[in-house]
């Protein structure tokens, strides 16, 4: 899948957003080496805590029909002036099963900023920390 059309799925996801009280639409969309894509918005809840980001949606969708070590790269992005970076609860959990992937990080213009997770989450903790 080319990048554009990666990054345009990820915008489409803003549309499903659930986002009542920050107001701050995300999506994303994960592609896998297979070609698979799963892709995500954010969900939010009045208990502030128990909400979930679009890349953390995106992922839990692919490591629950089976994908674990086979992503490609991850577009995100949200309706601001910024790029919409992935937060550090994000970050880590991407960490467990991609600490390379690539990433394209979109704003409202849709202007794109390529980068990796490890550039953002250097020195992450992951299972090889644990032998």
């Amino acid at each position: 899948m080319e990048d554009q059309a990666l990054v345009e799925l990820a915008y489409a996801m803003l549309e499903k957003s659930y986002c009542p009280y920050s107001h701050f639409p995300v999506g994303a969309a994960l592609l896998c080496a297979d070609g698979s894509v799963f892709t995500g918005c954010n969900v939010e809840n009045a208990a502030y805590g128990s909400a979930i980001c679009a890349e953390r949606t995106a992922l839990v969708k692919a490591v629950s029909e089976g994908h674990r070590d086979d992503f490609v790269t991850l577009a995100v992005v949200g309706n601001s002036e910024d790029y919409c970076w992935p937060c550090g609860a994000c970050r880590q959990m991407l960490n467990e099963f991609a600490p390379h992937l690539r990433l394209l990080v979109g704003n409202r213009a849709h202007d794109v900023y390529e980068t990796t997770l490890d550039t953002l989450l250097p020195h992450g903790f992951g299972p090889k920390n644990l032998n």
